[in-house]
């Protein structure tokens, strides 16, 4: 975090950078962290293993930038970590048109122990939700990630112009809700393109609209 704060390139670019998977970082970002660690540019890029390089120097520089450890799906979890499985829109039948919602096998997502506490969300309860289409544009784009708390999925929680993950008729979606007198509206961000939706309570059942939880973390990379 040191080193995001310190350079102003976005931590989602910097751990690219640092585990491999940005193989030719641009100039504007390599430039900042090489002045961080006050070393040439070319030097920096001259290293084999830039993410050994940033802990090795941090140690001499700066002891609050901790060491950065890589995982992928084969590394244990650890102690205080918890791994959240992934929410997914599957077809019954191909063809069929019709669709439900069930977990992912392997896709999966690592968040602190501490950082659920801290947002009340019980472990067990923690999904998450890839983002798809544009209606909630700027805020997320297609592709972006979000995590959901199951725990609180009823009506009588919902929170005005909160974001939830809904299971529309088997559709996998992200909207802000709001409470009406007799129903509940869902709202996307891209209002232009996408208008309101509401739906009175009686309706709910037909539609077969279920609140799946609601959204206490969203990242995704910028492009």
């Amino acid at each position: 975090m040191a080193l995001h704060r310190s350079t102003g390139v976005p931590q989602p670019t910097l751990s690219r950078i640092l585990s491999g998977k940005i193989i030719d970082p641009s100039d504007r970002h390599i430039s900042k962290i090489a002045e961080y660690f006050h070393i040439s540019t070319d030097r920096l890029r001259g290293r084999d293993d830039l993410c050994t390089f940033a802990a090795s120097e941090a140690g001499l520089h700066h002891p609050d930038l901790r060491d950065i450890c890589l995982w992928d799906d084969d590394t244990p979890v650890a102690d205080d970590e918890v791994s959240i499985p992934f929410l997914r829109q599957v077809e019954l039948a191909a063809g069929s048109g019709r669709f439900a919602i069930e977990e992912s096998e392997r896709a999966r997502l690592r968040f602190g122990k501490r950082s659920l506490r801290h947002n009340g969300v019980e472990f067990d309860q923690a999904k998450c939700v890839t983002v798809r289409g544009d209606s909630m544009l700027p805020v997320l784009r297609d592709g972006a990630t979000v995590g959901v708390n199951a725990g609180k999925r009823t009506l009588e929680e919902v929170i005005d112009g909160d974001l939830y993950a809904v299971n529309h008729n088997g559709q996998l979606r992200v909207k802000q809700l709001y409470r009406l007198a007799g129903g509940i509206r869902l709202r996307s961000f891209n209002r232009d393109e996408f208008p309101d939706e509401d739906y009175a309570y009686s309706e709910l059942e037909d539609e077969q609209l279920v609140i799946l939880g609601h959204v206490f973390w969203w990242g995704m990379y910028a492009r």
